[in-house]
C-alpha cells in the first residue's frame, strides 16, 4: 500500500487526533523496522524492535468499517509481530475512541498506562491516551 493510500484512508477514519500525512507514512516506512499489513479497505503500521513490537496505527476506510477488516488487520499485524520475534505489543489509544478500545479489548490487550495530553485535537485542546498491551506467545 503506498503512502498516498495510507494518507487518504487514515484521513477519512480518524476524527480523533490529526490524521498522519503521505510523507510522514513515507517517512515511517523508509526505515527496515517499519512493517505495513493491509488489505483493500485498511492497514496497520506496526514497529518491530524485539522483543517489543508498537502498533504505530491501525485505520479501516469508514466505507468498510463494522466488516472485520480491523480485527483482521490487527490479527495479521500480531502474526507478524510474532514471525519477528515480538513477545509485547503496546500501542496509545485517544481515550475517546471507543471503538477502537473495543477492538483492541476483543484482542486481548489490556489498560496498561496513561499518557496525559498525548493527542492534540482538531480545535486546540489536548487528550488523554491510554496506553494498551498484550503479550505474545513465542513461536514453537
Amino acid at each position: 500500500m503506498t503512502p498516498d493510500r495510507m494518507a487518504k484512508i487514515h484521513a477519512a477514519a480518524f476524527t480523533h487526533g490529526r490524521p498522519w500525512s503521505a510523507v510522514e507514512f513515507g517517512q515511517l516506512l523508509s526505515t527496515p523496522l517499519t512493517h505495513v499489513i493491509s488489505d483493500d479497505a485498511g492497514f496497520a503500521l506496526i514497529q518491530v524492535i524485539a522483543p517489543e513490537v508498537e502498533l504505530l496505527t491501525i485505520a479501516v476506510h469508514p466505507d468498510h468499517m463494522g466488516c472485520g477488516h480491523g480485527a483482521q488487520i490487527l490479527s495479521n499485524a500480531i502474526d507478524l509481530a510474532q514471525d519477528l520475534g515480538a513477545t509485547l505489543m503496546f500501542l496509545e489509544v485517544h481515550r475517546d475512541n471507543l471503538a477502537a478500545r473495543a477492538l483492541y479489548a476483543r484482542a486481548e490487550f489490556a489498560e496498561t498506562g496513561l499518557r496525559r495530553a498525548y493527542y492534540r485535537n482538531a480545535d486546540g485542546t489536548t487528550a488523554d491516551a491510554i496506553v494498551m498491551t498484550r503479550s505474545i506467545p513465542a513461536r514453537d
